[in-house]
Parts: C-alpha cells; sequence; structure tokens
C-alpha cells in the first residue's frame, strides 16, 4: 500500500528546509543484548557508558559519522537483544511501529532490537515485504508530489548525492513486493530525537549505528514483517 508518493531511490520521507544554510536530515523526516546490558543491575552512568561506546562516531566511513547524542534517545531504544517469541526464521526483520521498534531475528527465542522512527498518522501501513535492493550512502531524489508541494526541492528532482545531509543516510534497505519497489525503505537517521516518534511518510528510520548494524546483517531477499501499529 503506498501511502504518499517517493521515487526509487526513497519514499516515504518527507518536507524539506534548511538550517543554518544547510539542507536539514530533520526537516526531510518532518514532511542487554549487544549493549551488554539484559538481564542485569545496571546503573545509568553504565548504561550512558555503554550506550556512548556503541553510538559513538564512525570516522571510518565514506563520510564520517559522529557520535549520535544519545541524551536525547529514551534509553529503551537503545540496541540490545531480547526475548522474542516468533515463528519468523532467523535473519527475518520484524517492524513494530505501534511501539517504535525493529527486531531482528536471531533464532533460539532471541531478537536485536533496535530503536526506531515511524510513519506518521495517515501514513503507517503493514504486511509482508523483502529486501530488494540495498545502498551504502544512496542518492535521494523527492517525488513529484512533493516538488508540487515545495517547489525549492526541484533542485534534487535528478537526485541528490550521498552525504550526512542526505535523508537516506548511510545505508539503506529497499523494500519490494511482488517484484515491485514500495517506495518504503528502513534507512540510516542522524536525528537521535526522532527515535521513538511517527515523523515519516511510511519510512522506518534507525539510528546510523543501528542502521549499519543491521545492513551488515541483512541480505537481498529478507523477509520484513511490518506489523499494524
Amino acid at each position: 500500500m503506498i501511502v504518499d508518493g517517493g521515487h526509487a531511490e526513497g519514499g516515504g520521507i518527507a518536507l524539506l528546509g534548511r538550517r543554518a544554510g544547510v539542507l536539514s536530515r530533520r526537516s526531510f523526516l518532518v514532511g542487554c543484548g549487544a549493549l551488554g546490558l539484559a538481564g542485569c543491575a545496571t546503573s545509568d552512568g553504565t548504561i550512558l557508558a555503554e550506550a556512548a561506546k556503541v553510538y559513538g562516531p564512525m570516522p571510518d566511513e565514506k563520510f564520517p559519522i559522529p557520535a549520535a547524542d544519545i541524551s536525547k534517545v529514551d534509553p529503551k531504544y537503545y540496541r540490545r537483544t531480547v526475548r522474542y517469541e516468533t515463528k519468523e526464521a532467523p535473519g527475518t526483520i520484524v517492524v513494530d511501529p505501534g511501539n517504535f521498534y525493529v527486531y531482528r531475528i536471531e533464532g533460539d527465542g532471541t531478537a536485536t532490537r533496535y530503536g526506531a522512527n515511524v510513519g506518521r498518522d495517515g501514513f503507517l501501513w503493514s504486511g509482508d515485504a523483502y529486501v530488494g535492493r540495498k545502498s551504502e550512502w544512496a542518492t535521494w531524489t523527492p517525488p513529484k508530489e512533493m516538488i508540487r508541494r515545495q517547489p525549492e526541492a526541484a533542485k534534487y528532482a535528478r537526485g541528490m548525492p550521498g552525504g550526512l545531509d542526505n535523508p537516506l543516510g548511510a545505508r539503506t534497505l529497499h523494500l519490494y513486493q511482488n517484484g515491485a519497489y514500495t517506495l518504503y525503505t528502513i534507512y540510516a537517521s542522524s536525528e537521535p530525537e526522532s527515535i521513538g516518534t511517527g515523523v515519516t511518510s511510511g519510512c522506518v528510520g534507525l539510528l546510523s549505528q543501528d542502521m549499519i548494524h543491521l545492513y551488515a546483517r541483512t541480505p537481498v531477499k529478507t523477509k520484513v514483517v511490518i506489523l499494524p501499529a
């Protein structure tokens, strides 16, 4: 189900704006497992220290990624391994928009859980899909519908190159159904305050560090289940 139009390089991400003269990724979005915390009695300071390591800078990327400001993220959305009973096969991605989580099924009743941003009211969708294509630092092209609403986006009608200000971020999983691109993606967000909120036109965003972690473990053809909100 396509709720809001997009282009083959990233629909479902909406609204264009500027921040200090530079296009703002936030404005585009608005239009204990891995942390070693599971089952542990851990102080807030220890949780933050561990999270700071997981969400630290990634200087070796094509476009070096700064550390995420985890003070803007509710700790329940930090990456971790959790108990998760499901009949889905290991490797399957399950999106739970009602709770702002994305799970990667690991088997043996566990999953890696990531905090996410999801579609805003009126733009949520559900169903089965699969990863039809993967992109690193993908080009983003505004959909025609967005250009009509915001003519300033027309300059990117032929595509906005990958980079830190590109709304698709460092990694993108492009979701397909029945051989066709849905225009929806799971993408990398550099806006920590967006995690745990509904801000997109149907795409699902993880913090850049989490998206890179998930991307490396997700081959093309991976099943993706989007639960009803």
